[in-house]
């Protein structure tokens, strides 16, 4: 479970100054997974972030209950200096899991060959993405926070990386922000609506999808 209680956070100053939450209170339930929508630039990467303690608030609090895994997608959970290897054995300490067995998971799923045992700083960003869905993937968290992960690599790699995902949720939740409607349903069954800083949550995907559109054709 996790509960924003008056979150708010914003970025710059004066007229400028861009609100990504405003006073948000809402609860994410257990073993739920949660479409997280909004147009480009609402803030969503950025909440999954506040969600996970990589950012913090300007005021509120983020309650969990739980594991919360890093938000996946997002490069700064990678460190560029080491290497893929390095990264999943950092993970697995952090985490307490076994570094071998992670690492074996983690070689064979990301497909990343020789470049496993390279610096992650000379990756492209589909190659770190699939290093650090990979990773989240090996580790068995109560709650994922997925940003766009599903759209990383060809089809036999999207398909693998749904089908391993689909395994893990069957077990644990997940917020998950992507732009691809079809994946969302397929993925979840309840949505929240991020816009302008207020954070809507409804029990019913389709209902959050509805919400969401609205909110477009009023702004378009």
């Amino acid at each position: 479970m996790i509960r924003l209680c008056n979150l708010s956070k914003g970025f710059g100053a004066g007229r400028r100054r861009k609100i990504v939450a405003d006073a948000i209170n809402a609860t994410f339930p257990e073993n739920t997974c949660v479409a997280l929508l909004g147009p480009n630039g609402a803030g969503k990467s950025t909440l999954l972030r506040l969600i996970s303690g990589v950012l913090k608030p300007d005021t509120g609090r983020v309650e969990v209950r739980g594991t919360v895994s890093w938000p996946v997608g997002f490069a700064g959970s990678l460190h560029r200096n080491m290497t893929g290897q390095q990264n999943t054995r950092f993970m697995a300490r952090i985490y307490g899991v076994d570094s071998d067995d992670l690492v074996g998971f983690v070689e064979d799923f990301a497909e990343l060959g020789d470049h496993f045992h390279r610096p992650v700083g000379t990756y492209s960003a589909g190659m770190r993405g699939r290093l650090a869905f990979g990773i989240s993937m090996g580790i068995r968290f109560d709650t994922y926070l997925l940003d766009e992960v599903t759209a990383t690599g060809d089809a036999a790699f999207k398909a693998k990386s749904r089908i391993v995902l689909a395994d893990r949720l069957k077990e644990s939740g997940a917020i998950v922000v992507s732009h691809a409607l079809p994946v969302l349903r397929q993925l979840c069954t309840a949505g929240a609506v991020l816009h302008e800083g207020r954070l809507t949550y409804h029990d019913d995907l389709e209902e959050a999808i509805a919400h969401y559109r609205a909110n477009i054709a009023c702004c378009s």
